[in-house]
């Protein structure tokens, strides 16, 4: 895991080459800032600092670039990106051809006064592959993938603690309730409360509650949870902010039926026996976003989800064939819900 990779640069300790692979851009992208910190200063970075797109530069140009001595400093610093040669992956237009023996010349022993980071933004690697064997084997290795609930919070923390503010575990609760698990917009909200905290240091769910900006899609959540908890006029008051806010009425009942379809799922398989981790790799969607759907799902019979998925089905369309004004659609379907 990429964290990892953050725990040994905070001790100073940094690694002649690293292997960054994986999905979430964020903690990639995350990586090579904490990377460029740790190796360089600012005023060495015009003169110590390389990035090549090995999509349209050969590798053995990087690696050349990676035995000169650095000029006014002690390292260099070079980041390779997009090293198709470690996937299977087609790719398209016209194909760089790589000197891979160079690369594993290299590999056998690095420059001591450069560190070389290849960032591949695959969700796997071709391990069949001579090269991909030998960089894993003599590089810092980090994945990113999506973290888990565990991992989130634990990220969410340390960010807080990187700003000099401590945060509450329901604040953080709250906090993923209401963003999601997307770590952009999760960063944006951790630096903005931070701000706020002002001389407290101390961030309460009260001003999560007051602060953080809510996605259609968490608002979409939040909405549902209303129609749970029978509080029809509060998830109308929620509908009638996303028509203020210009949300399209259609995109409103796709996403309720989106999430419809993940509760009827998640009850599906919880069923069958899989865990919530199970769940989602079979769905393919964040396993927070599991827990929250399996939370739901206690509220709804096989009957009532089922019905509820043929009102929708129905309201979509009678949107598309003009058959009521869309608005009003919606409203029956909240009114609705509230009887399930």
């Amino acid at each position: 895991m990429v964290l990892d990779i953050w725990k040994q640069l905070k001790k100073n300790k940094v690694e002649p080459v690293y292997l960054l692979y994986g999905t979430e851009s964020f903690l990639i992208n995350e990586t090579k800032q904490l990377l460029i910190q740790s190796v360089l200063s600012d005023e060495e970075i015009d003169f110590n600092f390389s990035t090549y797109d090995l999509e349209e530069t050969p590798v053995e140009a990087a690696i050349e670039d990676a035995e000169t001595f650095p000029f006014m400093g002690e390292k260099r610093l070079i980041i390779l990106q997009n090293p198709t040669f470690l996937t299977s992956e087609k790719q398209k237009g016209k194909v760089v051809e790589h000197n891979l023996s160079r690369l594993e010349a290299y590999l056998a022993e690095p420059a001591p006064y450069s560190v070389v980071v290849f960032s591949a933004p695959y969700e796997k690697l071709d391990e069949r592959k001579k090269i991909t064997k030998e960089l894993k084997r003599k590089a810092a290795v980090g994945e990113a993938k999506r973290l888990n609930e565990h991992d989130l919070k634990v990220w969410i923390k340390e960010r807080a603690a990187g700003n000099g503010v401590q945060i509450e575990e329901s604040a953080i609760d709250l906090m993923l309730t209401l963003s999601g698990t997307n770590l952009f917009m999760l960063a944006s909200e951790v630096d903005k409360l931070s701000l706020y905290a002002g001389e407290s240091r101390r961030v309460d769910a009260s001003m999560v509650d007051k602060l953080v900006a809510r996605s259609l899609e968490q608002n979409i959540f939040v909405l549902i949870e209303k129609v749970v908890q029978r509080k029809i006029e509060e998830a109308l008051r929620i509908y009638y902010d996303l028509l203020k806010q210009n949300e399209e009425p259609i995109k409103i009942l796709a996403l309720l039926a989106g999430q419809f379809r993940l509760i009827y799922q998640v009850k599906e398989l919880s069923r069958k026996g899989y865990g919530q981790q199970q769940i989602a790799g079979v769905l393919k969607t964040h396993p927070y976003r599991v827990k929250l759907a399996a939370g739901q799902a206690r509220y709804f019979s096989d009957e009532e989800l089922s019905r509820i998925m043929k009102m929708i089905a129905n309201a979509d369309y009678q949107m598309k064939t003009g058959g009521m004004k869309k608005e009003l659609l919606i409203e029956m379907i909240l009114f609705n819900l509230n009887r399930a």
